[in-house]
């Protein structure tokens, strides 16, 4: 039996409950890890709630896509993997069908990677969905070169500091976005090129300001909405506005009529396109171990809870105010 976090009915963060739940063995082309670490991810709020992409096929549901931990069985089939190794766990699957909100759980192998000796569990729990997001959406698909800017919308998250630290691995300009200017400080210090406080600035304004006219090459956007109306609008010509989240929960419109149809490209990413296609993985975890090796990525963790913790997590999460990644932490 292994502790874990289910929810018999969608709401809240009070609907999680931690429950002793029978883990059994792999199957084929499975992993049985021990899970000593877990990232959290606003994915899992909107699972929980009911408002994610995906839906909810039965309850109880489990949750979780990231996590850091240590193999204790090897299914069938499964090659690279030995019991004692450190790995860890990346969003490649649907949480209808996996999760890993426990101290064990039972993973796709094609979902696990090696976790570097450099990094301790909750480091390895912090990083991949960060960057795998920010390098699958810029570098794989956007082609983001050296010398281009790009405007980060919610800069403060995970996403949003491997973000800046990604643009300044390929040599381009990184611009945050934020609310208000009370992480401006924190936002330079994480290497954000200049800080917007949209609440208080004219975005439009400040970022034409800032590339002498031409726009951004890229928008990484994660609050979409109406918004994009004016994001779209500091798109340099021919350059791409990304949407990979929904933070506003209003509609999104598609801008390139009402501007009088720009040289815009606009599209949606979600990691789920990087972990799910074996060769962009390879690249993206070649991408993220040479960042971990030379120093150029180091994981933002803001705040560590213990699993009993867990609803309290959430409510954190959705409060909003974190600066970098949340981390629940698994005693055994």
């Amino acid at each position: 039996m292994a502790r874990t976090v289910r929810f018999h009915e969608l709401g809240g963060p009070e609907v999680l409950r931690i429950e002793d739940v029978e883990v059994g063995a792999p199957g084929p082309g499975e992993l049985l890890i021990r899970v000593d670490a877990i990232g959290i991810n606003r994915a899992e709020a909107l699972f929980r709630s009911g408002n994610y992409i995906e839906s909810v096929k039965e309850f109880p549901a489990r949750l979780g896509a990231e996590a850091a931990g240590v193999v204790e069985v090897v299914g069938a089939g499964v090659a690279g993997f030995a019991p004692g190794q450190a790995v860890s766990v990346v969003p490649a699957f649907s949480m209808n069908a996996y999760g890993v909100y426990a101290e064990r759980a039972i993973v796709p192998a094609a979902a696990v990677v090696h976790r570097p000796a450099s990094l301790d569990a909750v480091g390895g729990a912090a990083v991949w969905m960060p960057y795998l997001t920010a390098y699958g959406a810029l570098v794989e698909v956007g082609g983001m070169r050296a010398g281009d800017t790009v405007v980060l919308t919610a800069a403060s998250s995970g996403v949003g500091l491997a973000a800046i630290q990604v643009a300044h691995r390929v040599g381009a300009v990184p611009l945050a976005t934020t609310r208000t200017g009370a992480k401006r400080d924190a936002l330079l210090k994480a290497g954000a090129a200049e800080v917007i406080a949209t609440g208080e600035e004219d975005v439009v304004e400040r970022v034409r300001d800032l590339t002498a006219g031409r726009g951004a090459e890229f928008v990484f956007d994660a609050v979409a909405g109406p918004g994009v109306l004016d994001l779209a609008r500091v798109v340099a010509p021919g350059g791409t506005l990304i949407e990979y989240g929904a933070l506003s929960g209003e509609v999104t419109p598609y801008p390139g009529f009402e501007l009088g149809m720009p040289a815009l490209n606009m599209r949606t990413y979600t990691a789920l396109e990087t972990t799910t296609d074996p060769e962009r993985l390879r690249r993206a975890e070649a991408f993220v171990i040479s960042g971990l090796r030379s120093g150029a990525f180091v994981p933002t963790v803001d705040r560590v809870f213990g699993l009993d913790e867990i609803v309290e997590a959430h409510r954190y999460m959705e409060a909003g105010g974190q600066v970098g990644k949340i981390v629940v932490a698994v005693d055994h």
